[in-house]
């Protein structure tokens, strides 16, 4: 085979077989093909697409480019859930002691932040302690001994994810659907999870912000986890408004610890325990999916997935007081509080502009480098359909560099749309996404 030939086939809108995509990917892995020839070839997808057969047999042979996590031997069922990112997205901290309670097993591989989406690993690395880089024996023991264990990806998996990612980035051929579905699904097949659910965003917090091209994102993930054997669901879900009410690291951690105490925001637990249902139901444990929600909102207030977050803390390294005592979280060294311009109902928060005033503040990161403030955020007092009287707090910001305050301020403020007639809240979950 030569690559060339590879390059025009796909070119010319023919489908390539197992083999060639084998080739190509073990060829650019193994450092045999060169970056010129792999970008040309990423551009032909761009322009040509992939079928799902293709699509799925790229995510296959991705995911085997690396270390394979085997679950099989695991006594709880091995789950998975991914999100496309978002403002306030605390899910994860959430849902995966959540599900451990439940009895599944969850082996969570996650990332970090960039752009004004929040990133798992960051905000947990803001408890004191807390360690993402764990060693493979390390985690899966954790895994085996308690049902659950969050780290870093690692070099060792995927990494024919991480390379194409990279020249993807700078070839302009990121939002391809074939190579997106690819990069997400190969890092879930990995991961060794037989359930997953994936939370696809939709607004203007999201990475694609009209609800067709997260309905086509959607569809395509759960047909390929269906063609490579995996119990799949989607929600699309919305994210025009922060989920939450806090966006930041520390106040994040804060948050999802007051959920887990069954006294966070009721977005939060609502969606906690959607996602959740959808991977009880495919575990077999449960049947009937509002059973699946009200049995996993009653771990959430019986302390039985507060006390697997502790678990999960106090393994990896973390002080397990700050579930009682939040002071050990960084704080930042001030408060500004923004204030409603004139008294109304809030119409729009635009959830874009309040992630992106929280990078400026050093909530996120601008570029891979950048050095974060587990401290910084927001903090969103009034949400969409709720009421604001002039002069009192819509936001509040928490700032530690007083550099970028005022932009962030401004840009705070202006996300906010007030107006005099009463509206609905959005809805959450938008759509459901099976492979039924």
């Amino acid at each position: 085979m030569k690559t060339v030939d590879l390059i025009r086939k796909k070119r010319d809108g023919e489908k390539l077989s197992r083999d060639e995509i084998q080739f190509l990917i073990d060829g650019y892995v193994g450092g045999k093909i060169p970056d010129y020839q792999v970008s040309a070839l990423l551009m032909s997808i761009y322009f040509r697409g992939m079928d799902d057969q293709e699509t799925a047999i790229l995510t296959d042979v991705m995911a085997h480019s690396g270390t394979m996590l085997d679950l099989s031997k695991m006594k709880g069922f091995p789950v998975d859930k991914h999100s496309t990112g978002g403002v306030g997205d605390t899910t994860s901290l959430v849902l995966i002691p959540l599900l451990a309670a439940a009895g599944l097993t969850v082996a969570k591989l996650s990332g970090r932040s960039l752009g004004h989406t929040g990133g798992t690993i960051d905000k947990l690395e803001s408890i004191p302690g807390f360690r993402t880089d764990l060693s493979r024996e390390e985690f899966l023991g954790l895994v085996e001994r308690t049902g659950l264990a969050l780290a870093d990806h690692t070099a060792d998996m995927v990494p024919a994810d991480r390379l194409l990612y990279e020249l993807r980035n700078v070839t302009s051929t990121v939002d391809s659907l074939p190579l997106i579905v690819s990069s997400i699904m190969s890092k879930k097949i990995a991961g060794g999870a037989r359930g997953i659910v994936i939370d696809v965003k939709t607004g203007s917090g999201a990475f694609l912000k009209k609800l067709e091209e997260s309905r086509h994102l959607a569809q395509a993930l759960v047909a390929i986890g269906v063609h490579l054997g995996r119990k799949i669901s989607a929600l699309i879900t919305d994210m025009s408004q922060p989920l939450g009410r806090m966006v930041g690291n520390a106040l994040e951690v804060r948050e999802a610890i007051a959920t887990l105490k069954g006294n966070g925001p009721k977005d939060l637990e609502d969606l906690c325990c959607a996602l959740g249902a959808e991977l009880v139901l495919f575990s077999g444990e449960i049947s009937d999916h509002s059973q699946a929600v009200e049995h996993l909102r009653s771990l959430l207030h019986d302390d039985s997935a507060l006390k697997k977050f502790v678990q999960m803390v106090e393994n990896q390294g973390g002080n397990p007081a700050v579930v009682d005592d939040l002071g050990l979280l960084p704080t930042a060294s001030k408060k500004v509080q923004i204030m409603a311009p004139r008294s109304g109902v809030v119409r729009d928060l635009d959830a874009l502009s309040i992630g992106r005033a929280a990078n400026l503040l050093g909530a996120g990161r601008f570029t891979k480098d950048d050095v974060i403030d587990p401290a910084v955020g927001i903090e969103v007092v009034r949400k969409v359909s709720e009421h604001a009287d002039k002069g009192e707090p819509v936001a509040i910001l928490y700032v530690n560099n007083q550099a970028n305050e005022e932009q962030a301020k401004s840009m705070v403020l202006q996300a906010y749309t007030i107006a005099d007639k009463e509206v609905n809240a959005p809805k959450l979950i938008v759509e459901r996404v099976t492979g039924d």
